[in-house]
């Protein structure tokens, strides 16, 4: 049965723990006013909108970029698709073996080393021995990690567990992928080498999304572009259409979750 996913009405509140005091309270909501994503939700207490009534479905074969400023809500979106955060409203159904690369260091145990982390991501997707013993190899040998793939992750420099953790996600081939933009880290030489790994997996997966704030990879590899503003869709259509909307300041684009370019 073909991947697919669709999410209806999504909405996603971080709890404002420490904006329970009466006068932080009412500067932020005296804030709110105007559509701000600071509310109080039916338990009175204040909370941040991060994602509101998102909806959109997704089929096999497309390649869903999403765009927006920074603390639009890309990456909590991913995370909601990737079942990280549990949404207050509404509901996320996908279909289809699943692999997001949303941060570096997810599912990494710091104290094991790096031969031993591959080994529990392999179990995790339910590798048998034989093939979990191949996974690691090939993950010691793209990662260039030499005698470090046998020392704790805690001796690692930040790109060296960039390295780790893309060499583990692109050695699996899902049907549906997720990919923040981390992907694109690490060194020159790296991102050099990484290319055609990452476009191999790209292209195997039968639905990808994908946020960045790279406009050439979204014409690229996507077929689609969702720009998010203040945690709503605020367009909804064709890359170059979208784009030219997301860059134009002065687009006459409506703040509403029904918006699309046509």
């Amino acid at each position: 049965m073909a991947a697919c996913i669709d999410v209806q009405n999504l909405q996603i509140d971080f709890p404002l723990y420490h904006g329970q005091s009466r006068s932080l309270k009412r500067t932020l909501l005296t804030r709110a006013k105007g559509g701000s994503r600071v509310e109080q939700n039916s338990q009175h207490k204040t909370v941040i909108r991060a994602v509101r009534n998102i909806t959109f479905s997704l089929r096999a074969g497309e390649r869903l970029g999403i765009v927006g400023h920074n603390g639009a809500g890309k990456t909590t979106l991913l995370r909601a698709l990737a079942g990280v955060y549990e949404p207050v409203g509404g509901r996320v159904q996908i279909r289809g073996s699943l692999n997001a690369m949303l941060d570096p260091g997810q599912g990494m145990n710091m104290e094991l080393n790096g031969r031993e982390n591959v080994a529990l991501r392999g179990r995790f997707h339910r590798m048998d021995h034989h093939k979990i013993a191949s996974f690691q190899e090939d993950v010691r040998d793209f990662a260039e990690l030499g005698d470090f793939f046998e020392l704790p992750l805690r001796t690692y420099s930040s790109g060296m567990i960039v390295r780790l953790a893309f060499a583990m996600a692109t050695a699996i081939r899902p049907e549906v992928l997720l990919m923040d933009e981390w992907f694109l880290a690490g060194d020159a030489s790296f991102r050099s080498k990484a290319q055609e790994r990452l476009e191999s997996v790209v292209r195997g997966a039968e639905i990808l999304v994908l946020s960045t704030h790279i406009n050439e990879i979204i014409r690229s590899w996507c077929t689609r572009v969702i720009w998010l503003e203040e945690g709503r869709i605020c367009a909804d259509g064709e890359p170059t259409h979208v784009l030219s909307a997301f860059s134009d300041k002065s687009a006459d684009v409506t703040l509403f979750p029904e918006a699309a370019l046509t």
